[in-house]
């Protein structure tokens, strides 16, 4: 459970260590000023959360196994998406507090507030072998056992799906497609992995009952009575409700009759598992042969997980340098220096790196490099920086300069910066590994018997419904989604 001050929307988890400070009365509720941070996060619950509702309402109209196997799709990730984002809202107002009892405590020694850069990290090529018996896939026997499942990936407090895919014995390998990046992962991520499954040979047309139902009975009944049974059996409950206070609870999501899907199989990817390369991982397997939603893995998943730190990417320093050419006391050459990835680039002017012209020089920057600040230039009022490395055995030193003091310290705390971001990223600093970006989805081709239940929708910029990107969902279910959002507003 948690609640939410009003004026502040600070969620707090009930009966966590915070809510009992703050009833003590060594914190108030006041402190928790929003900041944007906050109140992106407090956007996309929201969001989720209309998401959610319209999943409901989708599930409970569906007539179609397969829009039906979208919805409950769709209404699984929205509920991890939740969770996901109160658990990172939470985590920050925690560290809010923290920092303010760091600062007023008297014995708080200094702070190290050096901390890793970020970096894009992603998996791709998803595949998990199945172990199907002889008599299964061989010989064909017995019944013809479906199941859809999909992945759900979660780094932090960003949630990724893949696309649904039918199962049957006649695939050696669950494949999924989709690359995912997440953006803004720190070297210390975990990336969780969980594959779901549903058993897709049971009916699932039931889902419209209790509506058919409820509309025969009001009928019959009568106006009065019929509106309160209508009420009382609508499957779509499940926003979020005011407890009187103001505060604003979000209750669980009730029963909807539907498919639904059960975990099967999970594993958690760090940095130690990426490679630039195919490899196989683990996976702990939490279903048995008794559950519908079973199939026989392996026990482990291949993919490829790539990761790119923005230290490899970005310009971390850049700004005019000098540097010596040569063994002449008077060999100094003005140059544009641009600090990225393992090497420092010198161009002659800062317009040649804009139109990537080929560096006048290329001074290495990896974990082998030594550098260090020169005793001070007799004809210059700044320290220069020595910059060694090896080159087939033997040492080089390049010999830099820059215009002030203050910027050579700039220059040694950006080079600083870079040793250390190297050291905690590891092995994705030895090269650029490479990144494909997901293209564009696609529309699905489909047939006007089969249908599919596309869930990420579009959130109304004011007073409009929310309008679904598929062409290929049902008129009916428009109708429906465009009318419940429209009351709602």
């Amino acid at each position: 459970m948690f609640c939410r001050n009003q004026t502040a929307r600070a969620t707090i988890a009930r009966g966590s260590a915070l809510e009992m400070e703050i009833r003590r009365g060594k914190f108030r509720q006041s402190v928790f000023m929003e900041t944007p941070q906050d109140s992106d996060i407090q956007k996309k619950i929201d969001y989720e959360i209309r998401m959610r509702e319209g999943a409901c309402k989708l599930l409970a109209a569906c007539s179609q196994r397969d829009q039906a196997l979208e919805a409950s799709k769709s209404l699984l990730t929205c509920n991890a998406r939740i969770m996901a984002y109160m658990s990172e809202l939470q985590r920050m107002k925690e560290a809010q507090v923290m920092q303010r009892v760091a600062r007023r405590s008297s014995d708080a020694g200094p702070m190290d507030d050096r901390s890793p850069c970020k970096g894009k990290v992603a998996i791709s090529d998803l595949r998990i072998p199945l172990m199907w018996k002889d008599t299964d896939y061989f010989k064909n026997k017995g019944e013809l056992h479906r199941c859809a499942v999909f992945c759900l990936l979660q780094l932090g407090g960003e949630i990724f799906d893949t696309d649904m895919v039918m199962v049957d014995r006649t695939l050696t390998d669950i494949c999924f497609d989709n690359t995912i990046v997440f953006n803004e992962a720190g070297p210390g991520f975990e990336l969780r992995v969980e594959l779901y499954s549903c058993c897709s040979e049971e009916d699932y047309s039931a889902g419209s009952t209790p509506r058919k139902l409820a509309s025969k009975l009001s009928s019959s009944l009568g106006r009065s009575a019929g509106k309160k049974m209508r009420a009382a059996l609508e499957p779509g409950a499940c926003s979020a409700t005011s407890n009187g206070g103001g505060a604003t609870i979000l209750l669980p999501v009730p029963s909807v009759q539907g498919p639904k899907y059960h975990l099967l199989a999970h594993t958690t990817l760090s940095l130690s598992h990426v490679q630039d390369s195919f490899r196989t991982h683990d996976l702990t397997i939490t279903g048995n042969e008794e559950c519908s939603y079973w199939l026989p893995l392996y026990g482990g998943v291949c993919c490829r997980l790539a990761a790119q730190p923005h230290c490899m990417t970005q310009q971390m320093m850049s700004g005019c340098l000098r540097v010596k050419l040569g063994g002449e006391p008077q060999g100094w050459t003005n140059v544009y220096g641009v600090l990225k990835g393992t090497n420092l680039f010198c161009y002659h002017q800062k317009e040649d790196m804009e139109a990537k012209v080929e560096p006048v020089l290329t001074i290495g920057i990896n974990k082998e490099t030594r550098i260090r600040a020169a005793e001070k230039d007799p004809h210059s009022k700044a320290q220069n920086i020595c910059i060694t490395n090896q080159y087939g055995g033997e040492e080089v030193t390049h010999t830099l300069a820059a215009d002030s003091r203050e910027d050579t310290q700039r220059w040694m705390e950006a080079f600083w910066q870079q040793f250390f971001d190297m050291s905690q990223w590891r092995q994705c600093c030895d090269d650029l590994m490479k990144i494909e970006l997901p293209s564009p989805r696609k529309p699905a081709i489909v047939t006007p018997k089969q249908g599919s239940l596309y869930h990420e929708m579009v959130a109304p910029a004011s007073g409009e419904g929310l309008l679904l990107q598929d062409n290929a969902v049902s008129a009916e279910i428009r109708a429906l989604l465009s009318s419940y959002y429209n009351d709602s507003y």
